[in-house]
């Protein structure tokens, strides 16, 4: 998926990873600054605020992962995920929390003459938010507000909203359809949408509407507003905490034990070198990651490995033969590479990792964000789009075939792609490549073709080709709504 460039924005340190979720190191004003110059340059932008629950729902929903991943920003709306990043080496400076930063947002709107939409929430709800919200702010330009009827993504009505949101032409759009589902809106429709910044806000529509009340200031700051919303609505936030804690709390102290060796002082010693390829292989960039990847060597080569994007080069290549740890800092830094990578249409490339640096990308569910290859010749031929040479005579080589028929909708896209894994898996065994045909299929919706692109990627990491044949129009109409009829190149 191709993402807008953001605009350029101050940060506090260097961005972490917090459970495969990279968040950028800023304060609330200097996210203030940042959407002030999303605003300036008129592109499509999004902003995504990412709690516990939201990160805990991102471990195993990778259509979420690759959206946060792709966000033009990705701010810490929770005091644990501040604690956490404390524990990791490289503490985030405070919370930047959804339910602040839209009043904020609304005082510099009406000063700067800002348009704004809201889109989603309970028809009354949203209604009561508006008239508070301009009770408050007499001069505000409110572009617009819609409540659509509730229904499954798949069946919503895109086409029509964007073009409303389009044709009132507002700066900011506030998306209230809940989490993951307004993330995964967003995505899907910023672009159409033509809105120089949209932000999912969750609750943020009650609290303005009155309809839900805040925690007391103190309950906020000491990290425990999320048990005065669990007393105010036990039976609908008791499962999803308590099972946010459990899945939180064992994992980051997974995180933290993989990257504990990363508190130490700091390093003196020169930058890991950036080199490019030899004259034959000009059109590849390669970086040689350090031994050590943490926070104190991520100040020393960060700008340097971000500058090798800018060149003319068709990807990059990682060099990881030689990297034995990698923090959460690290970890923040390879995903804003892979980022930068997506947006530019060039593709990063790690090679030969090793055993204790690949065991931290799948603990974190990166394994799948980012293309692997076990030798430099393969990295290439993957970069250069180039066949590896010819397998020696007697090699397994047939393709394992996989038919999909009917409906590839939302509710059939877990156990097409549990079966599908199955298939990967068993191919990489063999090294065989993967085939899954697409004739049968009669409806695809659009959670079809973000499957598509999961299991192509999955594949590409596992070094398994994979390919999807005898599209039906219908796929094919599915793909070049979402722009994505890429996925059928073989």
């Amino acid at each position: 998926m191709s993402t807008t460039e953001a605009a350029p924005h101050p940060r506090s340190g260097a961005a972490l990873s917090i459970l495969g979720v990279r968040f950028d190191n800023v304060t609330t004003s200097q996210t203030l600054e940042t959407i002030s110059g999303m605003i300036a340059s008129g592109k499509p932008h999004y902003i995504a605020t990412a709690n516990v629950d939201f990160t805990a729902l991102a471990m195993y929903d990778e259509e979420l992962r690759r959206i946060l991943l792709d966000a033009h920003l990705v701010v810490c709306d929770g005091m644990p995920l501040v604690w956490a990043s404390r524990w990791l080496g490289n503490a985030l400076p405070e919370r930047v929390a959804g339910s602040d930063l839209v009043p904020k947002l609304l005082e510099v709107a009406e000063i700067k003459n800002w348009g704004v939409y809201f889109l989603g929430g309970q028809k009354d709800v949203a209604a009561k938010a508006v008239q508070a919200v301009r009770l408050r702010h007499p001069k505000l330009r409110i572009a617009g507000v819609m409540s659509p009827p509730f229904k499954p993504l798949h069946e919503m009505d895109h086409a029509a909203i964007c073009a409303d949101i389009h044709a009132t032409r507002p700066d900011l759009l506030f998306v209230s359809f809940g989490c993951p589902k307004q993330e995964k809106w967003i995505a899907m429709n910023y672009q159409r949408a033509g809105v120089p910044v949209s932000i999912g806000v969750g609750a943020t529509i009650d609290f303005l509407a009155g309809h839900i009340q805040r925690a007391p200031i103190w309950m906020q700051k000491i990290g425990l507003e999320w048990l005065y919303r669990l007393l105010q609505e036990p039976r609908r936030l008791f499962k999803r905490y308590a099972t946010d804690f459990v899945v939180f709390g064992l994992t980051i102290a997974k995180q933290w034990w993989l990257t504990r060796g990363g508190r130490r002082a700091e390093n003196t010693h020169a930058p890991a070198p950036v080199k490019v390829a030899d004259a034959h292989i000009s059109s590849v960039a390669e970086l040689s990651c350090p031994q050590r990847l943490d926070a104190a060597e991520v100040r020393l080569i960060e700008q340097s490995w971000m500058n090798s994007l800018e060149g003319p080069e068709e990807g990059v290549i990682i060099d990881c033969s030689g990297s034995l740890f990698i923090d959460s800092t690290g970890l923040g830094l390879l995903m804003r590479m892979q980022k930068r990578c997506r947006q530019s249409g060039k593709q990063l490339v790690l090679s030969c990792v090793s055993p204790a640096v690949l065991k931290l990308l799948q603990m974190t569910r990166l394994s799948s964000i980012f293309t692997q290859a076990s030798s430099h010749e393969e990295a290439l031929a993957k970069i250069l789009n180039v066949s590896m040479p010819a397998s020696p005579p007697g090699t397994k080589t047939e393709p394992l075939q996989l038919d999909w028929s009917g409906a590839v909708t939302t509710s059939s896209v877990d156990g097409l792609w549990r079966g599908a894994l199955g298939l990967i898996q068993n191919a990489a065994d063999g090294r065989s490549p993967v085939v899954i045909d697409l004739k049968g299929v009669q409806l695809m919706d659009s959670d079809g073709p973000g499957l598509m692109a999961r299991l192509k990627d999955h594949a590409s990491s596992q070094h398994i080709h994979l390919r999807f044949t005898n599209a039906s129009p219908v796929v094919h109409e599915s793909l070049r709504h979402e722009h994505m009829e890429h996925l059928l190149a073989s």
